[in-house]
């Protein structure tokens, strides 16, 4: 996720991943990130949720922990129980995001938004379902929802940092099960050469 002044956020576990990338370090990564994306700053969360390092995960997208709104202010993906192990996870990324600066030098505004109360799903598996996943269009947010308690306080949040948009809930159950969320779903997709 990039602010669109000269920041990004990335994961360790994904840049640093042996299977993507397995001949590069940190500062490799960094060279090759900041010439094609055209940033100067690199916030690293150390892991993304625990579900993503799962067999359809993606060993910690940052798409559902952080995202910039705008310049300087970003969502950040909240676990509020303590026995989801997403609780550590998310307490040590949010210290961290609260600790970084932009690229412009100033002290990031972090907004928690809280996950679902539903931690398990219909056969009680672990979930990792985020609200932070979510598509920016034309006039409205298309935003996971989990027909849970949480989804309208979510709603909420986004409708302040996100003004003039219409959020429109959809719901990505289904979506999360198979390893993604909306905002994964709606990505580019690069060509096949024939």
């Amino acid at each position: 996720h990039v602010d669109g002044e000269g920041t990004v956020l990335c994961t360790t576990t994904v840049q640093l991943d042996p299977g993507r990338n397995p001949t590069m370090n940190a500062e490799s990564v960094e060279t090759e990130v900041k010439a094609y994306l055209g940033v100067s700053s690199i916030i690293w969360l150390p892991r993304g949720l625990t579900r993503d390092y799962d067999r359809f995960g993606t060993r910690g997208h940052v798409d559902i922990c952080a995202c910039f709104v705008r310049p300087g202010v970003l969502l950040a993906h909240r676990q509020t129980d303590p026995s989801h192990p997403d609780f550590e996870v998310t307490n040590e990324y949010i210290e961290l995001l609260r600790g970084s600066t932009d690229a412009k030098g100033r002290e990031l505004e972090v907004i928690e938004v809280p996950a679902p109360v539903q931690t398990r799903d219909a056969d009680g598996e672990l979930v990792d379902w985020s609200y932070l996943n979510h598509y920016i269009c034309n006039g409205a947010v298309i935003l996971c929802s989990f027909d849970d308690p949480n989804d309208e306080a979510a709603a909420s949040i986004l409708e302040g940092v996100y003004p003039g948009r219409e959020i429109v809930l959809h719901d990505a159950r289904d979506i999360f099960a198979a390893g993604g969320g909306i905002h994964c779903i709606t990505q580019q997709q690069p060509a096949i050469e024939p």
